[in-house]
């Protein structure tokens, strides 16, 4: 495949992430947060069966699909019920941004486990992205501790689930780093969140089915939703395969701006330029500390 054309597949992905946390919460009104994640992860999984494939796991390093699983499974769990139990489109974009907090703590989980090399840009690119998160959760007036406090009092799992899950994911980048040995199980972990999610449905509901509104509008919903996610993986896989894979990093540093407007947009939630100011200091954090380590990496 055409390198640029791969980069652009690439890209693509990152658009469609970019939508997932206003769909995950749109879904979730109609199929409540389990219901709604458990539908979500089986029809994407399918997806990516018909556009990714089945893996084969002979010759799949074990290391790799037992932590990997476990790790890929917990960060799932945690982004789809952090944004589901979300108690207003407000709360959902700002369980969204914790999450973000993800390509920062992957470089110092990097630094501090893979003998990454880093320059000392990353001691205030963590530091901004952490500020960032504070003038998010601060309301109206940016920096407010007692107003972050209460925010958090207000939904406190929610906003755990998301900050867990963006420490979580950072693990799951590292942990693949240094044990996939260029092997790809995605639809193999996707299929694992859907068996996971639908057994908690069950241990929670049994089979009570009616908690599951079935709609035109809900079904829609679903759709979009299952296509931003399968086909993302699927994108973005293509992407760092055969793309441009500086690029695509490089820009996947952005996703917390573009989230944010198709969160906004989608939920109908007008956003206060404090609130963009933080969303564009996790921005600017997670990029310092990408050049932070980027001249180690790539020779400068």
């Amino acid at each position: 495949m055409d390198r640029n054309r791969a980069t652009l597949i690439g890209l693509s992905a990152i658009v469609l992430w970019s939508s997932m946390v206003g769909l995950i919460k749109v879904v979730s009104v109609y199929f409540g947060a389990i219901g709604g994640a458990a539908l979500i992860y089986t029809f994407s999984t399918v997806l990516l069966l018909l556009t990714v494939g089945m893996t084969k796991l002979k010759g799949f390093p074990k290391r790799y699909l037992i932590y990997g699983s476990l790790l890929f499974i917990s960060y799932e769990l945690c982004l789809s019920l952090s944004i589901g139990l979300s108690k207003s489109p407000r709360q959902a974009i700002e369980a969204g941004m914790l999450n973000y907090l993800w390509p920062t703590f992957t470089i110092v989980a990097s630094v501090l486990f893979n003998k990454q090399r880093a320059s000392w840009v990353m001691i205030p690119g963590v530091m901004i992205s952490i500020v960032g998160i504070i003038w998010v959760l601060g309301g109206e007036e940016g920096f407010n501790p007692a107003l972050m406090l209460a925010n958090f009092k207000e939904n406190p799992f929610s906003y755990l689930l998301a900050f867990t899950g963006a420490v979580i994911w950072a693990a799951y980048c590292v942990v693949t780093a240094r044990l996939a040995q260029g092997h790809n199980a995605v639809t193999i972990f996707f299929i694992f969140v859907s068996i996971t999610l639908w057994t908690q449905y069950f241990i929670l509901y049994g089979l009570d089915f009616s908690r599951l509104e079935f709609s035109w509008q809900s079904i829609t919903a679903l759709f979009f939703t299952c296509f931003a996610l399968g086909i993302g993986y699927a994108a973005w896989n293509t992407g760092i395969l055969h793309g441009s894979v500086i690029t695509l990093a490089t820009a996947s540093y952005f996703t917390p701006i573009l989230s944010t407007l198709f969160s906004s947009v989608v939920l109908g939630e007008v956003l206060s330029f404090s609130f963009w100011q933080g969303v564009g200091l996790v921005c600017i954090g997670s990029i310092c500390c990408f050049f932070a380590t980027k001249k180690y990496r790539y020779g400068g």
